[in-house]
């Protein structure tokens, strides 16, 4: 990276056309992600009563994507990034006006809500790795780690306020949360369609068996990435505490829908605010060492939260762990994007979707399993305290990824 582009501020880089309207773009299809979390975990708990069923949601969103990860990431690769993107935020659209209509008309089951989660678990695996492959593009060059941080921000600012807006829209009519998310997603549609990449896109390969699978090959044969990537997924499916938010929300901290969107919002703050500070100052050296850390600080922030039985502590413990998870999420993207040829960063971005939808929507599943039998607060404790065991593993396991001082 030369001098001139290192000096170059968020501001200026949020003025690049094809970043901007990417940033934009993904901001409103984030929106609708993380308003649909807080609809469908809130609507299940409330039409079941039961941990199993919140873990369920997780399970059934995360199985397209481990039945199409392979076919999702070689689409990416082959076909107009953005034209992908386009697509699935029109299916997904179409699922959330189903959802709305049901709830409007007060027909909609749990069955049905699965039904439409899974159709958003298709489109998002197809999404997901499109998203990340299409980043480099619209980046300005020598500027990935600046750029990556400013879309990690985009997606934390959602996640503050997506939640509150779907809380509080979800407290008006079960209905209302989801057309707002049919309307976001639709937008966020038309600004990817309006993305002008100003570097040429190499041609596309045909789809062969080596081709689908390269993406698998390459992590396993890179070990810095394969140890990125795996210590997010044991990391969090063990420590996936997201599924038991309604739980605290209304059973342990005793707030409505509206509590359950600041939980789910005062994680992003904390995001969000680190995210600020890594635009204007990159991580240089000790990335690797940075980056266990900030795992630890996490899990460490868990289990404050599972055992903090007031609003305030819960709030303040989760934007710390919203911070932590910032820094861990800047260094993992950056790595995964500068170590992969272009023409490879859609498979080798759905073999890191699978890793990162596993750990959190198995993460779901196994907290929403461990709950149902041991309780909300154990499980969170366990979680917390197993994935601090598997960083310290991982870093005896992966030296190189310990030693790891600058991202190039």
């Amino acid at each position: 990276m030369d001098t001139q582009s290192s000096q170059i501020q968020p501001q200026t880089l949020w003025r690049h056309p094809p970043l901007q309207y990417f940033l934009w773009g993904r901001g409103f299809s984030k929106f609708a992600s993380q308003i649909l979390t807080v609809a469908v975990g809130w609507q299940v708990y409330d039409l079941t009563s039961s941990a199993f069923d919140l873990g369920m949601v997780g399970l059934v969103q995360f199985l397209p994507t481990a039945i199409l990860v392979f076919v999702a990431g070689h689409a990416s690769d082959r076909y107009d990034r953005k034209r992908v993107i386009q697509l699935c935020q029109i299916v997904e659209a179409a699922a959330a006006v189903f959802l709305a209509w049901g709830s409007y008309e007060g027909w909609i089951t749990v069955p049905q809500i699965f039904l439409a989660v899974a159709v958003f678990g298709v489109a998002g695996a197809f999404e997901s790795p499109a998203t990340a492959a299409l980043l480099p593009g619209v980046a300005p060059e020598g500027l990935l780690q600046k750029a990556t941080a400013l879309s990690t921000g985009v997606f934390q600012f959602a996640a503050i306020s997506g939640p509150a807006i779907g809380g509080l829209a979800y407290g008006i009519s079960p209905a209302v949360p989801y057309v707002i998310m049919t309307v976001f997603w639709i937008v966020a549609s038309v600004l990817n369609g309006a993305i002008v990449l100003d570097r040429p896109v190499a041609p596309r390969e045909s789809p062969t068996a080596g081709a689908l699978f390269a993406g698998a090959h390459f992590v396993r044969n890179n070990p810095a990435i394969l140890g990125t990537i795996s210590l997010d997924l044991f990391a969090v499916l063990l420590g996936g505490a997201s599924a038991l938010l309604p739980i605290y929300a209304r059973d342990i901290l005793h707030t409505g829908p509206w509590g359950l969107g600041m939980l789910r919002g005062a994680q992003a703050i904390g995001a969000l605010i680190m995210t600020g500070i890594l635009a204007r100052h990159a991580i240089t050296k000790h990335v690797g060492m940075r980056m266990f850390q900030a795992v630890i600080v996490f899990r460490i922030a868990t289990v404050v939260f599972a055992l903090s039985k007031e609003v305030w502590l819960s709030v303040l413990a989760l934007a710390v762990m919203g911070a932590a998870d910032t820094i861990s999420v800047v260094i993992r993207v950056s790595l995964v994007q500068l170590a992969t040829p272009d023409d490879m960063r859609g498979r080798v971005g759905a073999v890191n979707f699978l890793f990162i939808n596993a750990s959190n929507q198995l993460g779901e599943f196994e907290s929403g399993m461990t709950a149902a039998l041991l309780g909300a607060v154990p499980a969170a404790v366990l979680g917390g305290l197993g994935t601090i065991a598997v960083a310290l593993i991982w870093m005896k396991l992966f030296p190189v990824l310990r030693n790891l001082q600058r991202l190039e």
